[in-house]
């Protein structure tokens, strides 16, 4: 292993590391607010893109309409799902890239330049990977998410049981969500499945 990406340096002090960086200041909207949640003990980890006005106004990942949506197909409440010793949440930007013509603009590839790796060298206990969007897919899976979104969803068996490709859950995908009826009818009982054998049936699921 590289010393970029060695697994014996402690997580807290690689995470205030993280949470300091101001590489890509002259590029961003706004001054830098690296937004990560990890634990040692993180069982599932979930990879998104980056975070949006709300979130950076807040501080807090997931914490608009597309969070409300990805924890209801988890069925996990905000305790279990904000809890870093269970959830990991490193999106592939850790910064709001700002807005573009259509929607934000696509996460910076300097964060998992500079510090994925580090980060998943010092996650050991991570069971499962949820995959949301295009920039996650393609980064993790490579050539395998070659297909577009759509395709790497629909294949999801394929990438069991460490990891699970997701669409974004933003309110802009509702006419997806609607024109892909197997999404909810199998794909999200399958997830469930997986988040229930690794926090218990009942265990932070909602009710």
């Amino acid at each position: 292993m590289s010393e970029r990406n060695r697994a014996d340096e402690p997580l807290d002090q690689l995470l205030a590391q993280v949470r300091a960086c101001c590489h890509c200041a002259s590029q961003l909207p706004h001054v830098p607010r690296p937004i990560v949640q990890a634990g040692a003990g993180s069982r599932l980890l979930i990879i998104g893109q980056a975070p949006g006005a709300r979130v950076h106004a807040s501080g807090i990942p997931w914490d608009d309409a597309s969070g409300n949506r990805l924890r209801d197909w988890l069925q996990l409440d905000r305790e279990t799902f904000y809890d870093p010793q269970r959830v990991a949440i490193i999106p592939m930007g850790y910064c709001y890239p700002g807005k573009g013509a259509s929607g934000d603009l696509p996460p910076r590839r300097e964060c998992a330049e500079l510090w994925l790796d580090r980060l998943l060298a010092n996650l050991p206990a991570i069971e499962l990977t949820l995959l949301i969007g295009q920039y996650a897919q393609r980064h993790i899976l490579g050539p395998r998410a070659a297909g577009g979104v759509g395709a790497t969803v629909a294949d999801y068996a394929r990438f069991a049981p460490r990891y699970l490709p997701l669409p974004h859950p933003s309110p802009r995908n509702v006419a997806w969500f609607k024109r892909n009826p197997w999404f909810e009818a199998a794909l999200l009982p399958a997830l469930r499945s997986h988040i229930g054998s690794l926090f218990g049936k009942h265990a932070g699921m909602r009710r």
